[in-house]
């Protein structure tokens, strides 16, 4: 898909459950010069599904980092909590598919029945051992009750032909979703998951561009099964670097990075915080 620079359309998507670091910085920085540089657009969406860890406060915290490091992007902002309409669309028509089942095993029995030697996910988690998949399939509305996640059955979604996605530096690259097994595409508490909802917000935003961490790689084979599936167009990806701190690991809320309102409130400026996550200009 060759598109003209000017219809090319990156985004950067946070979820609100933490303060922004300097990685975020770096991400967000590249899908706004990337963007810049072809005449493109970019957008910022909000990625709050997760109602239970999602919160205003860091919501506008998203906002005031964004604007202090000089980016701007287009209004309104995509608000995924106000779309979960969009998503039970797309569950609704993979369900029809005969490609969803619900599941109501808690992860607990499901890491006893892999055992810890057992298949993992690409996230490292046990591979689901598809307990739930022959059991009868109850009519959509009462698939989504309460208690019950929704997973995608890989064995009859993955039946067509090769799936391949463009990577920046990269080419072709071949999609093994099947690395992922049965995965969950409503969960429990929520009625999409990441996996959907990006899939689907993407489509809907015009999104071009894909631009993420590499720690996301993995997802990519999922997603581009999702968007054959769906019948949604595929973006090109780039999954750039991640920073990291001075031992070596990814910088990330759950640890403890250092947020960019913490530098700000040390005096740093937003002239050097651009030049801390790696955009000198």
């Amino acid at each position: 898909m060759n598109l003209p620079h000017a219809s090319r359309t990156f985004r950067f998507a946070p979820s609100p459950n933490g303060l922004l670091h300097l990685g975020h910085a770096y991400s967000a920085l590249l899908n706004f010069e990337l963007a810049r540089k072809c005449g493109g657009r970019f957008l910022l969406r909000i990625e709050d599904i997760d109602l239970s860890r999602a919160r205003l406060q860091f919501e506008a915290a998203i906002y005031e980092d964004l604007a202090w490091l000089g980016l701007d992007w287009e209004r309104p902002v995509r608000r995924q909590s106000e779309h979960f309409d969009d998503y039970r669309r797309a569950l609704k028509r993979l369900y029809a598919l005969g490609l969803l089942y619900p599941c109501d095993c808690a992860r607990r029995d499901i890491a006893q029945r892999v055992g810890k030697d057992g298949p993992r996910d690409p996230d490292g988690a046990p591979l689901y051992p598809g307990t739930c998949r022959d059991k009868p399939r109850p009519a959509f509305e009462e698939a989504l009750r309460p208690g019950f996640a929704l997973r995608l059955d890989m064995e009859r979604a993955r039946t067509g032909s090769k799936l391949c996605w463009e990577e920046a530096e990269l080419g072709g690259v071949e999609a093994r979703p099947e690395e992922w097994g049965d995965v969950v595409l409503a969960r429990k508490d929520t009625p999409a998951s990441y996996h959907l909802a990006v899939v689907v917000d993407d489509a809907l935003q015009g999104v071009t561009d894909v631009v993420r961490g590499k720690d996301l790689f993995p997802s990519t084979s999922a997603h581009r099964l999702l968007q054959e599936l769906l019948g949604l167009p595929a973006p090109r990806f780039r999954h750039h670097k991640l920073l990291l701190d001075s031992g070596g690991e990814k910088l990330a809320k759950i640890r403890g990075s250092k947020s960019l309102r913490d530098l700000r409130e040390t005096g740093v400026t937003p002239q050097v915080a651009r030049r801390l996550a790696g955009f000198p200009g």
